[in-house]
């Protein structure tokens, strides 16, 4: 037999694992002017535009980069690499992978676009 409030508890604990699952797996990084990322990482660039370097993953060949569903290159596995100038914030992805979503966030964008 349940005790009165233990569903509730449950609830909680669910939705709580529900959002860790959702969250970023990777650092926190912030910089001024150019910004170091890798796979999982969210980073907070203080200047518009930003420079964003990415850390390719360990593997072979080459990984597709996106940044809002829009094909930014391919790069070579395990090179840190540039992905550009962005002027808003972007989720970078390597669709195709199980590599988790870098999220850049760049001052006084709405989201979406990247410039080079």
């Amino acid at each position: 037999m349940l005790k009165r409030g233990s569903s509730a508890r449950w609830a909680l604990a669910g939705a709580a694992s529900f959002l860790a699952a959702c969250a970023s797996t990777g650092r926190h990084v912030t910089d001024w002017g150019e910004i170091d990322l890798a796979p999982g990482d969210t980073g907070t660039c203080q200047s518009n535009p930003c420079r964003v370097y990415f850390q390719m993953p360990p593997g072979k060949g080459t990984y597709l980069v996106t940044a809002n569903e829009i094909k930014v290159g391919d790069f070579p596995a395990g090179k840190k690499v540039s992905l550009g100038s962005f002027f808003e914030s972007n989720a970078i992805k390597l669709p195709g992978t199980r590599f988790p979503p870098t999220y850049v966030y760049i001052p006084g964008s709405s989201g979406g676009g990247y410039g080079f």
